[in-house]
């Protein structure tokens, strides 16, 4: 009988059977990361704002997390640098989010489409400065807008947009903006007594004035 001393075979350390589903690795009072179906609805901010930065984050997830009006404003910018957030719905939800810090909202105002520039101009839950510096981005834009897209914000757009179309250059922009509900007489007269104020404006304004006294 050969001696185990004298056994050429290497001594190779026997280890316990690993159970099914279970790795080497895992210690014994490790836990299963958390879903991030389960972390949006989390109520500790540091979960949150691992969410919110996490790639994996879908557009659909960031708009449900977006729902929460309790966010903390550090989950919010983070959320507002993340992959997600050069989605067109999540930059609109982040501006409309009463909570997202103001350099965030404006910086996103930048990136917005013409219409949805329109629509945070529109929302009466957003901040007035925001409101306004949407309204002042679209106003920057005009030049190089579509006839056919100037025309409908002539029709649908705050007062302060169709204001500034009463003085385009096409005459049905023009007489759009002047029927819009929400141009004020006092915006009217601050169009009129502009330098380039045409004489097809005047007209315009005074031809139901002329109509009702007929």
């Amino acid at each position: 009988m050969v001696s185990s001393d004298n056994d050429p075979r290497p001594n190779v350390e026997r280890s316990e059977p690993i159970p099914a589903g279970a790795s080497r690795s895992q210690g014994t009072d490790s836990k299963p990361a958390a879903s991030l179906e389960e972390a949006i609805g989390s109520s500790s901010t540091e979960t949150l704002q691992a969410a919110a930065a996490d790639p994996a984050l879908s557009e659909d997830l960031a708009l449900a997390l977006l729902q929460r009006m309790d966010l903390p404003s550090e989950v919010l910018e983070r959320l507002g640098k993340s992959r997600a957030a050069t989605g067109r719905k999540v930059k609109l939800a982040l501006v409309g989010h009463p909570k997202t810090p103001r350099h965030v909202s404006l910086s996103l105002l930048r990136q917005l489409f013409t219409f949805d520039l329109m629509q945070v101009a529109l929302t009466p839950v957003i901040a007035g400065d925001i409101k306004v510096a949407a309204e002042e981005t679209l106003l920057k834009r005009l030049e190089s807008i579509a006839s056919g897209a100037r025309l409908s914000l002539a029709r649908r757009a705050s007062g302060r947009v169709a204001a500034a179309l009463l003085l385009d250059a096409e005459p049905r922009v023009e007489q759009t903006a002047l029927e819009n509900p929400r141009l004020t007489e006092a915006m009217v007269r601050q169009a009129l007594l502009r330098p380039e104020s045409g004489a097809g404006l005047v007209r315009a304004v005074c031809a139901p004035q002329v109509v009702a006294a007929e």
